[in-house]
C-alpha cells in the first residue's frame, strides 16, 4: 500500500505530472490523429517508443505499472494483426504476392503489411493513452477542464463522481451475492442482480447530487482549492511533442 502511494506521489511530482492535464490531453489527441492519418510502419514505432520513454523517464511510471496497463491492450493489438492477416482484403487479389496457402486460406505480403501497419497504430494509440492515464490524476484533470476549458462544473464533477463510483459496483455486487447466499439462493451470477445494482446506483447518484447541491456546484462564481495554471513547462512539453510527431510522420 505504501509502495503504491509512493509511486503515485512520484508520478504526480514528475515533469509529466506537473504538466497541465489539458496540455497532455491535447498532445494525446494530436498524436492519435497523426497515427490515424498514416499507413506507414515507422511513425507508430517512433510514437510508441517516445510515449513509453516519456512515461518511464519524465513521467516516473514504474515499469511494472506500465506493463500491467499495456498487456491487455497489446494483446488486443495482436488479435487485430492476426485477424487482418487472415481476413485481409488483399488476400483475394490475384496479383498480390502470395506467402502462404493452406487449402482455401491464402495469405499475401500485402495483407501482412497492411495488418502490421494497423496493429502498430493500435499499439501506439494504446501506449499514448496508457501514459496519459497513468500520469494524470482524475481530480486534477477535472479541475483543469473546469478552470481552463470552462467546462460546466456540474457536468465535470458529476462525471468525476460517476467515475470514482465504478469500483463501488464490485463491492455492491459482492454484498448482493452474500445476501442471496444467506437466503439460501445460489451466490453466483443471476440477472436479478442487475436490478439490485441499478437501485444501489440510483441511491448513490441521489447522495452525490445532494452533496453537490449542498456545496453549491454550478450556482455561481466560487473559490478554488486546487489552482491549475498554464506555464512554461506546458509550452516546452507541447512543442517537444509536436516536433516528435512531425519527425515521426516525415520518416519513411
Amino acid at each position: 500500500m505504501i509502495g503504491a502511494l509512493s509511486a503515485v506521489d512520484k508520478r504526480a511530482s514528475s515533469i509529466l505530472g506537473r504538466t497541465s492535464p489539458l496540455t497532455k490531453l491535447a498532445i494525446a489527441i494530436l498524436w492519435l490523429l497523426g497515427m490515424a492519418t498514416t499507413t506507414r510502419h515507422v511513425a507508430p514505432i517512433v510514437i510508441t517508443a517516445c510515449a513509453l520513454g516519456a512515461g518511464l523517464v519524465i513521467g516516473r511510471i514504474r515499469p511494472g505499472d506500465l506493463g500491467r496497463a499495456l498487456t491487455p491492450l497489446w494483446l488486443v493489438a495482436g488479435v487485430v494483426i492476426l485477424s487482418n492477416i487472415v481476413l485481409g482484403a488483399a488476400n483475394t487479389e490475384p496479383l498480390a504476392t502470395e506467402l502462404i496457402r493452406l487449402g482455401p486460406l491464402r495469405v499475401t505480403a500485402e495483407a501482412v503489411s497492411a495488418a502490421t501497419a494497423l496493429g502498430l497504430r493500435v499499439v501506439s494509440i494504446a501506449s499514448v493513452g496508457a501514459v496519459f492515464a497513468l500520469t494524470t490524476e482524475p481530480t486534477r484533470l477535472v479541475d483543469a477542464l473546469v478552470q481552463q476549458a470552462r467546462v460546466p462544473e456540474r457536468f465535470a464533477y458529476g462525471a468525476l463522481a460517476a467515475y470514482q463510483s465504478i469500483p463501488r459496483f464490485a463491492d455492491d455486487l459482492t454484498t448482493l451475492r452474500q445476501a442471496r447466499r444467506i437466503r439460501g439462493l445460489p451466490g453466483g451470477w443471476h440477472p436479478r442482480l442487475l436490478i439490485g445494482l441499478l437501485v444501489l446506483a440510483i441511491r448513490q447518484g441521489d447522495r452525490v447530487a445532494l452533496s453537490m447541491d449542498a456545496r453549491a456546484f454550478g450556482s455561481g462564481p466560487r473559490s478554488r482549492y486546487r489552482i491549475v495554471r498554464w506555464g512554461v513547462l506546458d509550452a516546452v512539453v507541447a512543442l517537444a511533442a509536436a516536433g516528435i510527431l512531425g519527425i515521426a510522420l516525415s520518416l519513411r
